[in-house]
């Protein structure tokens, strides 16, 4: 394999011509958020709730880089100290969503008949339910918070995910390297932790790069209709909530946080196209 250094232990240009702008953007914004749940101290320029109520619904300038809300707080600063509740919660979603996925995917895939045919009933009445409709009827079952919110998008999101992974196990249950298992005399459990099980959930670290998006996504549009994280929280959709009754005015409140949930999410979906196109390289 060419090496990606040249003689003199440079990148070689070559290597660094290859790597396509988009997957250096996504990882260089997926690197500042990053930083922003870690040490949000370090980048915000003042308080998340700090009040200045003269400089109230200010425009972004060099003091307020993404200007003021209503109370004068500093929209970049809530937007860096939001980023963590943002991320909880939509790796918090990822993580109930892909954990019941895979549940029910296992289950449909390797279930007998009878049992088999129940779980996909159940999966596809779920999958029959719009995203946003499930999770709201789970909110509003459950009351809005950071946790309804986690479960709510976790379950509406699940079901496209269990169907991915049933397909998954059938494909590696009916390849030919189980066949020749099978003739060998190996033992049930032991195809499936050996060669069922590891390639079909292989596609689920792209999913994860995919899913943690989406989540953030969906939980801000929850936010954004006033059930979920409610106000003052820095939370991403709670921002759009609060800045959307200001909008003739002050535009800055909603579009921003919009911009911010967009750019993270599509640098998690571009992260996870490229891990997905390089597991499939991996496969051939």
């Amino acid at each position: 394999m060419t090496s990606l250094l040249d003689r003199t232990g440079m990148l070689s240009p070559r290597r660094v011509r290859a790597i396509p702008l988009g997957l250096i953007a996504s990882v260089v914004t997926v690197l500042l958020f990053a930083i922003a749940v870690a040490f949000p101290g370090l980048i915000a320029t003042h308080g998340p709730f700090a009040l200045h109520l003269e400089e109230s619904l200010h425009p972004p300038s060099l003091t307020y880089w993404f200007g003021t809300d209503e109370s004068g707080r500093d929209l970049y600063s809530r937007v860096v100290y939001g980023t963590g509740q943002s991320l909880l919660i939509g790796l918090g979603a990822t993580g109930v969503s892909l954990s019941l996925a895979v549940l029910l995917g296992s289950m449909a895939a390797l279930s007998n008949r009878f049992a088999a045919g129940v779980v996909n009933r159940v999966i596809e009445v779920l999958f029959s339910f719009p995203t946003l409709l499930l999770a709201l009827l789970l909110v509003a079952i459950l009351g809005p918070s950071i946790l309804t919110q986690i479960v709510a998008v976790g379950v509406g999101t699940a079901p496209g995910y269990a169907r991915i992974i049933r397909g998954q196990i059938l494909s590696a249950k009916n390849s030919g390297y189980v066949e020749a298992a099978i003739s060998l005399g190996h033992s049930r459990g032991r195809i499936l932790r050996q060669h069922i099980i590891p390639n079909a959930l292989r596609p689920l670290v792209a999913i994860i790069a995919l899913s943690v998006g989406q989540s953030i996504v969906w939980a801000s549009s929850l936010s954004f209709l006033g059930l979920g994280v409610a106000p003052p929280s820095p939370e991403w959709g709670a921002l759009l909530d609060s800045g959307r009754a200001y909008i003739s005015q002050a535009w800055w409140l909603t579009v921003i946080p919009g911009l911010v949930i967009v750019s993270l999410a599509l640098a998690a979906t571009t992260l996870g196209t490229y891990i997905q196109k390089a597991l499939e390289r991996g496969e051939k």
